[in-house]
């Protein structure tokens, strides 16, 4: 699920394509004409073909005989892969994976919160006092940095619930949240979020499961909140 797009010539070509048919330019079912795409792109065939392979890879396009290189139904995508959450948010399509990764996180994270409360170590808690270290060092300073702790600080969640299959959710839920936060933490007006991860990181030190549950569900509805009102405010004067 790691980005591809930004390694060299390669990535440039994967980011235009892959770009263009999460965006609709390039609709479902669409042939490609991969030789006719290179010349636009001004790049060789292997570097297409190696493209072709990247993308197929995302779920993306497929090729058959007789037909070629096409554009693949929507629900074939990897739609968890890091690149086609971007590529969706940038084509103006972030909506529904937003609203989808809240549905998803709240199934998931208050009930991790709870489980997390029952049965986290001292290392566990060590890992989200760090996070959240690093969130309220990074907040208003370094956007990047703060997405990075953010997505820290609820690995560390997962991982002292002392499952493993909920310690790999963060396969699921990081590259959404990630995408997420980088809208949020950009906002120069963004609340901060420590006071919401701190009360989780409290009640689940005091072995409070109730309150863990409780608290992530307030960090979740702030959440909403946060993304609502960065994607719903008017542009400013003299912006697009």
């Amino acid at each position: 699920m790691a980005s591809y797009t930004g390694r060299g010539v390669h990535g440039q070509v994967v980011h235009a394509l892959g770009a263009r048919i999460v965006g609709g330019a390039l609709p479902e079912g669409a042939t490609l004409d991969v030789r006719a795409l290179g010349a636009e792109l001004d790049v060789s065939i292997t570097v297409m073909r190696e493209s072709m392979k990247v993308l197929a890879g995302k779920g993306l396009i497929d090729a058959r005989q007789k037909r070629g290189t096409f554009v693949r139904e929507r629900k074939h995508w990897n739609l968890l892969d890091a690149d086609l959450i971007r590529w969706q948010v940038e084509s103006g399509a972030g909506q529904r994976l937003m609203r989808d990764l809240a549905d998803v996180r709240s199934i998931v994270e208050p009930a991790a919160a709870h489980r997390a409360a029952l049965h986290r170590t001292d290392d566990d808690l060590h890992a989200m006092e760090a996070a959240l270290d690093a969130m309220a060092q990074a907040h208003a300073h370094s956007p990047a940095d703060a997405a990075e702790a953010d997505a820290a600080f609820h690995r560390a969640l997962l991982n002292a619930t002392g499952n493993e299959m909920l310690a790999r959710m963060d396969l699921l839920l990081e590259p959404g949240l990630r995408e997420r936060d980088r809208v949020v933490h950009s906002d120069t007006q963004a609340d901060d979020p420590v006071p919401s991860h701190q009360a989780v990181l409290d009640a689940v030190r005091d072995q409070d499961p109730t309150r863990a549950e409780c608290a992530m569900l307030d960090l979740l509805a702030k959440a909403v909140h946060d993304l609502d009102r960065v994607t719903r405010r008017p542009p400013a004067p003299g912006r697009p």
